[in-house]
């Protein structure tokens, strides 16, 4: 598949920016879903020792990839302890 692609980009140059805005969405992609596998609270790969992780989160934490406006650390709780 590497060979045909690097023979192919060698045939018609103009075909190289094409192959790299494809790789980089791709591995933007598959970064972006890895990062929402591991580092959001919503997931649970662990149902044993830590069945609902969502509990554990302060209001100081953020899970969002971008937050506008919101200065995570000036946050106050505002409910109970469960």
């Amino acid at each position: 598949m590497f060979r045909l692609m690097m023979s192919q980009a060698k045939k018609h140059p103009s075909l190289i920016p094409l192959f790299l805005f494809i790789g980089a969405g791709g591995a933007g992609a598959a970064l972006y879903t890895m990062r929402l596998a591991f580092f959001n609270p919503d997931v649970c790969w662990d149902k044993k020792n830590n069945p609902e992780p969502w509990n554990k989160l302060g209001p100081n934490d953020q899970y969002k990839f971008y937050a506008v406006n919101v200065d995570y650390s000036k946050l106050k709780k505002e409910g109970p302890d469960y």
